[in-house]
């Protein structure tokens, strides 16, 4: 660990990122690791993101930030040009101007164990973890617990609509909250979590035989179809919601390896901003004839 008066390089602290987040455990269409900044340029003051969007970037800016840890990638596609006349472009120009690094540690933060989904089951007190999805036989991940998603035991039993309260309580407020899909009235005792986009991982989830599973961004027909075939509830979460408690751990583990100072972002960047439920039945104006 370096000291005040020789602080760390972003070299160094990329080579813990990479220690705890090796780039090869990344799927093989994600793009992390490094985006900008000077290897050599010393880093006091990190900023933890789940996007690296004009909002945060102005919040390292404002930080006094050395470099930002993101968990979305900036660029996942080839591009031509980083023009200050494009969106991604200005906040290219913006860290450059700024001396902020960037760096990004994505899907191989998700199967990381501990990782992003493992950071999502403590908010619910899970116990007895596995992964959801372990990487095949082979994959550079593969073992030690690796994997997408987690499969835990809830401290105790709830219904499916006290889960749902449940999950809304504890996981960062947006406007998107929670929705569920299922019985509402079904126990459950175990629970399958995935941080982020997790409508890839339903057949997984059924095959674990768990009650529920809480993730992002399902989509009507798939859940639909899911349901139909006798797969567990599912709960709903904003993507952003179900991936920043992942930030709390990674600031942990920078400060004690590297000594930086570390601050999370909590600037909501899901992008759905107002959220509106319909009238409760005893609110509805009765019908009236005539």
């Amino acid at each position: 660990m370096r000291t005040p008066e020789f602080p760390p390089t972003v070299a160094d602290v990329v080579t813990e990122l990479e220690r705890r987040y090796p780039p090869a455990w990344a799927q093989e269409w994600d793009r992390v690791g490094l985006v900008l900044g000077d290897p050599n340029a010393p880093v006091r003051r990190v900023l933890c993101v789940v996007d690296a969007v004009p909002e945060t970037v102005a919040e390292a800016i404002e930080a006094r930030a050395d470099l930002i840890v993101a968990h979305h990638p900036l660029f996942l596609r080839g591009v031509s040009s980083v023009a200050p006349t494009t969106y991604k472009g200005r906040i290219v120009h913006q860290l450059i101007k700024a001396d902020v690094a960037l760096y990004v540690a994505h899907t191989n933060a998700d199967v990381a164990e501990p990782g992003v989904s493992d950071a999502l089951a403590a908010r619910f007190g899970l116990t007895g973890l596995l992964p959801l999805a372990p990487p095949a036989v082979g994959a550079p991940a593969h073992g030690a617990g690796r994997g997408i998603g987690r499969i835990g035991k809830l401290p105790e039993p709830m219904t499916l609509a006290e889960l749902t309260r449940h999950a809304a309580a504890v996981l960062p407020a947006t406007a998107w909250g929670v929705r569920a899909a299922g019985d509402p009235r079904r126990t459950v005792r175990t629970l399958a979590v995935s941080g982020g986009s997790g409508d890839g991982f339903l057949a997984a989830a059924t095959t674990a035989g768990v009650d529920a599973y809480l993730t992002a961004d399902l989509r009507h027909h798939p859940t639909s179809e899911h349901l139909a075939t006798g797969g567990p509830a599912l709960l709903d979460a904003a993507h952003w919601a179900t991936e920043r408690p992942w930030l709390d751990d990674l600031a942990v583990v920078l400060r004690e390896t590297t000594g930086v100072e570390t601050l999370v972002s909590d600037l909501e960047t899901d992008p759905w901003t107002v959220h509106a439920a319909p009238p409760a039945a005893d609110d509805k104006e009765p019908d009236c004839e005539g």
